[in-house]
């Protein structure tokens, strides 16, 4: 067995060949039955060859001769020889020289780089044995330092550098040339050639010279904050912040896709930390079409105390940049997963541009030029279309969708021109970017503008600088939308026709704290904005128009499809499909805008159609107009159990089916995470669910992981004959079952842009709309909370935003059960003063280390106010507590002692009713009984008519009506009661019907005094007594409130049919 030898042969080097083993004196070969990686290992070890790159089979060297020594070998890897593993035996199996084995060995052990200033730049040396041998520079390229810098951890590689730049070597030169393609993870995995003629010597040698890190990340804050750290050479350090500045910020933000640097924070705000900092420069390049990463060169450790690490606070949004053209302009492109590509410009709008451009801190959109004004997109098309309010901080927080869309032509790329960086002007805390309270800039701060005497001339001086259009309303900010920063500008006196506000005189620009002059805030033209609320997503709901600063709706008078297509139209919804009616969508609340609206379905904008005029109307919020759309999307599964069946989708007014080709299991899970169905699906096949009737409307859907809807999922377009027959409709059956919740369809928000910060806050799980598991909505989806510092303060801002009075109990650990989808918000710290929990400080949207067993809820006491119906009050709910359970006793008393009240109020009766039955027997009954429950009568009918009579008054028609009152009066007052006409002048005023006629039905079309006739046909068959004396009573007063009651307005119309009232 001593004799027994192994070598490698008929290869491109000495460790690379067919393995081919001599045995009792005689070469042979060995047979593929079972080799494997850990069978080459042993071969490579034996040889001297390093490790094992790959172990191949089938002759991959060619056939060998002689006999096949060894069969189906099974190494363990750690053997010392090759026949030391198992196998059958020698020589037991002659197999055919087809399946000779061979190996590729890494031919060194180890790699490094020496006599540079760091462990990341030097000479290259690999190590054979027990020498370490240089590298020619003839036989290196810049791909090979590519890969050695990347297995080294040193970030890129900056070059190769030849004739020995590091100085020479003194052992062996490597007698291979290393071909690498530059993605390996190892030298050793690069394809070599070997050179047994070579004529390197060591002033050939190669260096290279790396980036001296491989790796940055963020640490002590968030994804997006925190503390540069670099690892350099295998070791994580902070950033000496001596060479760090905002360009180089900006650039790692944008590499670390959190969007563009908001700061970068002084020394400790994020610790010092407790590893090494490193010092160097952090360089930033820039080519035409994408930005490179950061390359920083280590200078050391030495020079740089902890406490000077460099920080940056990245604005959160990710995936959006510019390229072609410059920094705050160009061709727009967006990334999904890890895949950058252009952005489709068929349906790209201002509103967007304004979003992206704040976003990349570039100021507002100046223009967005068509066609392929900074280059066509080379690689992926997205098809994304954004539909953005113009207050989003992210793109991606716009409502945003791609199933359908249409294909899109290269030269129809997105492009952006912004105004740059030096935005000097802005308006916080409206619904646009038109509106809000007004704040200047100031070197590298905003602050606020004070002025007691704020009015239309210098409102008109900040609509103009901002591109906003006109000044149409001028206003003091409320309490909690006041500043709390510095002052920026004080007392302005504007003419009006300046083109900047620091152009007004006099000012003052302070940095002080204000003082007792008031904010000021304006309203643009420019503002007013068009929504569908209150339905089912941002293409279906309630209108509703936004002017002078506040949200109102239209009335349905004349309400038809050619005011519904220009609302579709307007908000990017295609078509009408429907014009809803009385309130279809929910009755609104405060302004009613529009009435009378009557548009061409030409205008571009809803508010240029002839109407009324603004404010001018006749209606009530029962009459609300609502819309239809085309584009109106939703999602369902038929013939199953909501969370299995035929998928359908709702388009252009119609169900119809979706078509499975290159459906995915992807796809299904995003699908049933969208139904509230689980996290996973499986697509069912041959009519699982039965055939479709309608439509099928779209086929190629191509799903992503990182898609969190199917509207953002591209696909072919929308075509009612996408699929070839029936039986490729999709069938799907999801892992979970659908989750029952109180929210209603009018209160379900598929977009932001349909949603009110009420509408996008909900409780799920619980007994009633007032308790459960909290859950927001955000970039498309429903979400949870975090529970970690969950506290009575943010569960008080969570009642308080949904209408349900104080919170009773914050609870924490699911306690409503686990949610699905992603976890929006963690260690959420509100006041409890906030009127809403975007207002409240949190971790970034999404950046949570939490699991859905951590999910927040609440218990609100349930006290709900609501404007539809005030005289409805909900009574409070006890909390779930033992509280309930000790008040059981008091409950069971009060209970029995109302029965035993009860019981003896009975027998008190009987014991009454006994005695005059006993009187009764004794004399006879009383005539005058009759005539004193008579008398009683008579006397509250006195009183009731009346309180009637003198509640009307004789209009000059002789039509008589009440005043008009609302069944929404604020003072809670009852529906019955009379009110004085309204100055938004409603139109269901009641007529009052004549109490006197025999009919009982009849209007009031005469004065009320009764002839004498007919009072004295109005006699009571039983007592006998008249209503002569009433009637000349009632005739009395109303002539009396003929003088002092005013006449309702005549031209309502909509009077209903009162109830008529009779005398018995």
């Amino acid at each position: 067995m001593c004799d027994d030898e192994l070598r490698l042969k008929n290869g491109s080097s000495p460790c690379a060949g067919r393995v081919e083993i001599k045995h009792e004196g005689q070469w042979g070969t060995v047979c593929d039955g079972d080799w494997d990686i850990e069978d080459a290992e042993v071969v490579c070890r034996q040889v001297g060859c390093g490790s094992a790159v790959s172990a191949h089979g089938y002759s991959y060297f060619g056939e060998g001769a002689g006999r096949t020594w060894l069969y189906r070998v099974d190494c363990q890897g750690n053997e010392s020889a090759l026949w030391n593993c198992s196998h059958i035996g020698w020589g037991a199996f002659n197999c055919p020289h087809y399946f000779d084995t061979g190996v590729i060995c890494s031919g060194f052990t180890g790699l490094r780089l020496v006599g540079g200033a760091t462990t990341c730049s030097g000479r290259v040396e690999v190590e054979h044995g027990k020498s370490w041998e240089t590298v020619c520079d003839s036989h290196f390229d810049h791909k090979a330092a590519t890969v050695i810098c990347n297995e080294l951890e040193c970030g890129w590689a900056l070059g190769p550098l030849g004739g020995a730049h590091f100085g020479e070597g003194h052992d062996l030169i490597w007698k291979e040339e290393f071909q690498c393609m530059g993605n390996e993870s190892h030298l050793t995995h690069c394809h070599r050639v070997f050179l047994p003629n070579m004529t390197c010597s060591h002033s050939d040698d190669i260096s290279v010279i790396c980036s001296g890190y491989g790796g940055y990340r963020l640490a002590n804050g968030t994804r997006c904050s925190g503390r540069v750290e670099l690892r350099h050479g295998g070791t994580w350090g902070a950033l000496c912040d001596s060479q760090w500045d905002f360009q180089a910020a900006n650039t790692l933000c944008q590499q670390l896709d959190c969007g563009v640097a908001l700061s970068i924070p002084g020394r400790e705000l994020f610790g010092k930390g407790d590893r090494p900092v490193w010092n160097g420069t952090f360089g930033c390049e820039r080519d035409e079409s994408r930005r490179r990463d950061c390359l920083v060169t280590a200078l050391g450790a030495a020079e740089c105390p902890h406490a000077s690490a460099a920080s940056v606070v990245c604005s959160g949004c990710p995936g959006g940049r510019l390229v072609n053209g410059t920094e705050c302009s160009g061709r727009v492109e967006i990334r999904y997963g890890d895949t950058w590509g252009t952005l489709c410009g068929s349906q790209w709008d201002l509103q967007a541009a304004h979003v992206l451009c704040r976003q990349l801190r570039c100021g507002d959109a100046k223009s967005i030029p068509r066609g392929a004004h900074f280059g066509e997109g080379d690689g992926t098309l997205w098809r994304d279309v954004f539909h953005c309010e113009g207050t989003e901080s992210c793109l991606w927080d716009c409502a945003h969708a791609a199933l359908g869309n249409p294909s899109c032509s290269p030269r129809e790329t997105a492009s952006v021109i912004c105004s740059g960086h030096s935005q000097s002007l802005r308006l916080l805390n409206g619904e646009s970017r038109c509106d809000g309270r007004v704040e200047i800039a100031f070197g590298d701060m905003w602050g606020r503008v004070l002025d007691d005497q704020w009015d239309m001339n210098d409102a008109s001086v900040v609509c103009r600088q901002l591109q906003c259009g006109v000044a149409e309303k001028v206003y003091i900010p409320l309490k909690y939308e006041r500043g709390t920063g510095p002052v920026g500008l004080r007392n302005v006196q504007c003419a009006g026709n300046e083109s900047h506000l620091m152009l007004c005189s006099p000012f003052l620009s302070e940095t002080r704290q204000a003082g007792i002059t008031e904010d000021v805030g304006v309203v643009c033209s420019e503002s007013r904005r068009i929504r569908l609320i209150n339905g089912p997503g941002r293409c279906a709901g309630r209108v509703e128009i936004y002017y002078q600063g506040i949200w109102g709706t239209v009335c349905d008078d004349f309400w038809d499809k050619s005011d519904a297509d220009v609302v579709c139209k307007q908000l990017g919804c295609g078509h009408a499909i429907e014009a809803a009616l009385s309130a279809h969508y929910g009755e609104g609340s405060g302004q009613i805008w529009l009435d009378d609206v009557n548009c061409t379905g030409s205008e571009s904008k809803f508010w240029e159609c002839p109407s009324r005029g603004w404010g001018e109307h006749n209606c009530r919020h029962r009459e609300d107009a609502g819309v239809l759309c085309s584009e109106f999307t939703d999602l369902r599964l038929v013939n199953g159990d909501g969370c299995a069946g035929r998928l359908e989708v709702f388009y252009n007014g119609r169900w119809g089916s979706i078509c499975s080709n290159q459906m995915t299991r992807v796809t299904a899970a995003i699908i049933c995470r969208q139904l509230g169905c689980g996290d996973g699906g499986d697509l069912a096949r041959d009519f699982a669910y039965g055939k479709g009737s309608g439509p099928m409307w779209l086929d190629h859907i191509g799903c992503h992981e990182n898609h969190q809807s199917l509207w953002q999922c591209p696909s072919k377009s929308w075509d009612p004959q996408s699929c070839n027959n029936r039986a490729e409709e999709t069938h799907i059956s999801c892992t979970g079952i659908k989750e029952k919740t109180t929210q209603t369809p009018f209160t379900e928000c598929p977009y932001s842009t349909s949603c009110t910060d009420k509408e996008k806050l909900r409780v799920v799980g619980g007994e009633d709309v007032c308790s459960g598991r909290v859950e927001v909505w955000h970039r498309g989806f429903w979400g949870t909370v975090c529970d970690d510092s969950w506290d009575m303060a943010d569960a008080d801002v969570v009642c308080k935003q949904l209408g349900c009075g104080p919170a009773v109990s914050a609870l924490n650990e699911s306690a409503f059960g686990k949610g699905t989808g992603p976890i929006w918000l963690e260690t959420v710290s509100c006041r409890g003063a906030e009127l809403s929990l975007w207002e409240c400080p949190a971790q970034p949207w999404g950046d949570s280390k939490c699991h859905h067993k951590e999910g927040a809820a609440v218990n609100c006491s349930g006290a709900i106010k609501t404007t539809a119906s005030p005289l409805k009050t909900d009574f409070p709910r006890l909390p779930p507590s033992n509280t309930g359970r000790n008040m059981l006793p008091i409950v069971i008393c009060i209970v029995l002692g109302a029965l035993l009240c009860l019981v003896l109020i009975v027998l008190w009766g009987q014991v009454r009713r006994m005695r005059a039955l006993r009187r009764g027997s004794k004399r006879p009954l009383d005539p005058l009984s009759e005539v004193v429950y008579e008398e009683i009568d008579y006397n509250v009918m006195a009183k009731k008519q009346n309180t009637f009579y003198h509640s009307v008054s004789n209009s000059e028609d002789s039509m008589t009506k009440l005043q008009y009152y609302t069944g929404d009066s604020e003072d809670g007052s009852d529906p019955g009661s009379v009110q004085g006409a309204t100055r938004d002048g409603y139109d269901d005023a009641r007529e009052i019907f004549d109490p006197d006629d025999g009919s009982g039905s009849a209007q009031i079309d005469q004065e009320v005094p009764m002839a004498p006739e007919e009072s004295n046909r109005m006699r009571d068959s039983q007592s006998g007594w008249s209503l002569r004396s009433l009637t000349s009573e009632v005739a009395s007063g109303a002539e009396k409130a003929d003088s002092t009651l005013s006449l309702g307005d005549a031209h309502y119309d909509d009077v209903e049919d009162g109830i008529p009232v009779t005398l018995t």
